[in-house]
């Protein structure tokens, strides 16, 4: 099957946040939590131009997934999109110009179908993505404490799932977080765990799915390696490395082998 889509992870994490689907008519910017030349830069080092960004989707107010968004905005003609009362949920959002839409709309943007759907945070009204081109297909659920039935039913049998796997429940519970702040994480409306991530994996991973990315990893919670271990174990994948840094699952033919990364908060990677 050709591959028609292909995504591109500036940052993820609690210090910024940015994603880019790219397809043959243009690239879908999802958040913008950098500065603008920080974009740039790794947009450069990906080898891609920020003149075939048409259009900017914002899955919820948090800073770290919006405050690159009032400079970007200065120079970017392309459509800026937020579900809604999203704009009106923080100051520095609510002059730009939005175009708001209900959580399960489905949205037609330089010819790849977006498919939104609920999510679970603590936030006015919180999205998660699929993007779908030519029988291609990427997800992204990112920032959200449960893995809703909505999203269950958007993202099976992706072929690039981009999937939370914020915390190591054990790391949490033992670090230097206040309580108020680890219950915060660990509730329905917080981020999902890798042993979370992990269940959700195991639904939503299909014969078509061949890229698995653990997203939004906390530095100070968790490990790239626990990540991708727990996502491993319950999908049956075998470990590349000692370091476990990454992990593949083959199949039989013709199905494609799956293969299991984490992205992180600092470099930027291509997944096609």
């Amino acid at each position: 099957m050709t591959h028609t889509l292909r995504l591109h992870i500036l940052g993820s994490g609690s210090k910024g946040n940015c994603e880019l689907i790219e397809g043959p008519e243009g690239i879908i910017m999802v958040d913008n939590g950098f500065s603008r030349r920080e974009v740039l830069r790794r947009m450069a080092e990906l080898e891609l131009e920020a003149s075939r960004v048409v259009a900017l989707i914002v899955t919820h107010e948090h800073s770290d997934h919006v405050k690159g968004l009032p400079v970007w905005c200065k120079s970017f003609p392309g459509a800026l999109l937020a579900s809604s009362g999203t704009p009106q949920a923080r100051a520095t959002l609510e002059g730009l110009p939005f175009t708001e839409f209900e959580p399960g709309a489905c949205l037609d943007i330089a010819g790849i179908e977006v498919q939104t759907f609920s999510t679970s945070h603590d936030v006015v009204n919180p999205i998660g993505l699929r993007f779908s081109c030519r029988n291609d297909s990427i997800g992204i659920m990112t920032d959200t404490g449960t893995a809703t039935e909505a999203a269950l039913q958007a993202l099976g049998d992706v072929r690039i799932l981009a999937l939370e796997s914020n915390h190591d429940v054990p790391m949490l519970r033992t670090g230097s977080y206040p309580r108020y702040l680890q219950d915060r994480i660990i509730s329905e409306r917080g981020h999902l765990s890798n042993a979370q991530a992990a269940e959700a994996a195991h639904s939503l991973v299909g014969p078509h799915t061949e890229q698995l990315v653990a997203m939004h990893i906390s530095q100070e919670n968790n490990r790239p390696s626990l990540a991708v271990r727990a996502l491993a174990e319950a999908l049956g994948a075998e470990l590349d490395n000692e370091l476990g840094s990454s992990a593949t699952l083959r199949r039989p033919d013709p199905l494609p082998s799956l293969h299991i990364r984490a992205a992180g908060q600092n470099r930027p990677i291509s997944i096609w």
